[in-house]
């Protein structure tokens, strides 16, 4: 026959290499990012901020102006005129309002668009040429081509705004007018840094780019497999489980969230393998107790086929012990399966509202021939009432294998004890016996399924009595436990919460 075709599984990158991935894109994000900056972003915020210097510098410049003595016809400032010896006057001011014209070109205009002084701390200056001559004299052209056109624009528009552009050489021109618009200053200054800066950026860009990711992806690989090395213990410990191997123990290296992993699957692992030990104890148990009441009944019908078919008081009293071990039997058997469907789901809650203390009373009731007929005492303390929403058949279930529980260990008071206590959101429930106690390495297990403590062994009973009680409250979201000393008993509880005030 031929096989029936098996969907592929969907390819999967490991999470070595999804986080060798992640931190190779976000290297190229971010080198992609610098780039962009370098390139759209640097030089428009770096001219920005050399035209608002150059444009305070201007305004501070036509301010010293503005103060200057306007009576005078030939306009002066502090008694020296401008176009002789202003800028010696003006440079000490500059220095009083700590005005920095350091590598800048100042260009002072009238209305006639000729230069009245030029002050130079720049080399080269596209809007005042350099002379020189072979006698060593040395000047400068204040009254280019591009310096004229400049200062017109000055002139029409009352203010300038220009960078300048010859060959690769750029300057940034702002320029201011006087108040009574006589005067105009130019302040300029040179953006070959930053176009040279950006450039070197950009050349550097790619080998530092292909550096660091290389190292990225180097360090990507190395933290990725120390990363995932505790994940591959636990993987290989899942497999050991499921082979069957519960012998296994991941060692805990680091206390983050990995290493709580690791606590919770050596936990996981310690409570799979004792669960399998109880299944097999179960199995082991069931069977023996399936076979002795099999084994009695075998045994007395052969004997009553055979040999005392005729003597009618054998005969039914050999009877009697069939049925008995019949109803032994039967009552293991539906032990079992009460425990299956309860746990399974399979018998859901039909929750309503009734007084838990009326059940208790109802309970309570059908021990009395137990105890009148054994000289015990079941007292009841159920007075006040208790509403709780709950399924009453199986809380009458509950209650029953409780208290048969509590007369299995009764002690020598022959006493046992069931309380109703309300309290705000429902009641609690319970059952005290003042029999032997409960040993307290035998309490996180007695509500295990088959689960005997020690001073139990040899006694009658299914032992699934308190598992199917335990199913039962799990099922309502009921909280339950057991008090219990050497000595001077035990006292079971469980807290029924209205669903209704939850």
């Amino acid at each position: 026959m031929r096989k029936p075709n098996t969907p592929k599984k969907p390819f999967a990158l490991s999470i070595r290499w999804q986080l060798m991935l992640f931190i190779g894109g976000i290297t190229l994000f971010t080198l992609l990012l610098v780039w962009g900056i370098i390139t759209y972003a640097l030089a428009p915020q770096y001219n920005r901020n050399i035209r608002n210097k150059l444009d305070a510098k201007a305004a501070a410049i036509t301010a010293l102006i503005d103060q200057s003595d306007s009576a005078i016809s030939n306009r002066s400032y502090l008694g020296l005129t401008l176009n002789e010896d202003f800028w010696d006057g003006v440079s000490e001011t500059f220095q009083d309002k700590k005005i920095n014209v350091d590598s800048c070109c100042v260009d002072f205009s009238d209305t006639t668009l000729r230069c009245l002084k030029a002050y130079e701390s720049m080399y080269p200056c596209l809007l005042h040429e350099s002379t020189g001559a072979f006698d060593g004299a040395f000047g400068y052209n204040v009254d280019t081509h591009v310096a004229i056109q400049l200062r017109q624009k000055l002139f029409q528009n009352g203010e300038l705004y220009q960078i300048v552009k010859v060959g690769s050489t750029m300057q940034m021109c702002v320029g201011r007018l006087s108040a009574d618009g006589q005067y105009g200053v130019i302040v300029s200054t040179s953006l070959a840094q930053i176009t040279t800066a950006a450039e070197v950026l950009r050349s550097i860009l790619g080998p530092v780019a292909l550096i660091l990711l290389v190292l990225d992806l180097l360090f990507a690989m190395l933290f990725s497999r120390w990363f995932t090395n505790p994940i591959r213990k636990l993987s290989n410990g899942a497999q050991e489980i499921a082979a069957g191997n519960y012998d296994v123990a991941i060692k805990v290296e680091h206390r983050d969230e990995i290493g709580r992993l690791a606590d919770d699957f050596n936990h996981m692992a310690a409570e799979v393998k004792r669960s399998t030990q109880l299944e097999k104890d179960i199995l082991a148990n069931v069977s023996h107790d399936l076979r002795t009441p099999l084994t009695l009944i075998k045994g007395y019908a052969e004997t009553v086929r055979d040999l005392t078919g005729s003597d009618d008081a054998k005969r039914t009293e050999q009877c009697n012990i069939i049925v008995d071990e019949t109803d032994r039997l039967s009552t293991l058997v539906n032990s079992v399966m009460e425990l299956s469907k309860v746990q399974s789901g399979a018998e859901k809650p039909n929750l309503v509202d009734f007084d838990m203390s009326e059940l208790c009373f109802e309970v309570a009731g059908r021990y009395d021939a137990l105890c009148d007929k054994n000289h015990w005492k079941l007292d009841l303390q159920a007075d006040d009432a208790c509403p709780v929403s709950a399924d009453p058949a199986m809380m009458e279930r509950a209650l029953h294998n409780l208290l048969g529980n509590a007369f299995h260990h009764i002690g020598a008071d022959g006493v046992v004890v069931l309380r109703a206590i309300p309290q705000e959101k429902g009641c609690r429930i319970e059952i005290e016996d003042h029999g032997p106690g409960i040993p307290p390495e035998d309490l996180p297990y007695i509500f295990d399924r088959y689960y005997r403590a020690r001073q139990d062994s040899g006694r009658t009973g299914t032992g699934l009595g308190l598992s199917i009680t335990k199913a039962i409250l799990q099922q309502h979201g009921f909280a339950f436990g057991v008090n219990s000393a050497i000595g001077k008993g035990s006292t079971f509880w469980f807290e029924m919460v209205d669903t209704r005030n939850k």
